[in-house]
């Protein structure tokens, strides 16, 4: 039961709280040909009016400039690490236990699983905790 684990980066761009902000900036992504595989969009809870999407990846070249003339910059305050594998009963408490044992704090989780595979994305404040937590998920 080997875990697939890598370290991504996250791309974030700001919405405007209506409909069809969020269309609009996944439209571009999609025009230029990026398939993403995680999407994770909100309303910002102090401040009216506006919200933020999340995404990875973005990759290559073109990827980056068509992410970047949308309004999406790579964040460089928020380190993702990726998890894939086998769905099991507790796949989720058996992740954040791991890292709270390590005295890792997280910064964001989101999980789904489907047809017996799960994927996870975890957040961290610091490329350090993000590496050394990634390696903690590798061992599992």
């Amino acid at each position: 039961m080997t875990l697939n684990v890598t370290r991504v980066d996250a791309w974030a761009a700001p919405l405007e709280d209506k409909p069809g902000s969020l269309a609009t900036k996944l439209a571009a992504l999609t025009e230029a040909g990026l398939n993403l595989e995680f999407i994770i969009a909100r309303r910002a809870p102090d401040n009216p009016g506006a919200g933020v999407v999340f995404v990875t990846a973005i990759h290559g070249a073109r990827g980056a400039r068509a992410a970047r003339d949308a309004g999406f910059l790579k964040t460089e305050s928020l380190h993702a690490v990726r998890i894939e594998g086998p769905d099991t009963p507790g796949r989720g408490h058996q992740l954040v236990q791991v890292l709270a044992a390590e005295g890792l704090n997280l910064r964001g989780f989101s999980a789904a699983a489907i047809n017996g595979r799960f994927v996870a994305h975890l957040a961290f404040d610091s490329g350090r905790d993000a590496t050394k937590a990634a390696r903690l998920m590798r061992r599992l």
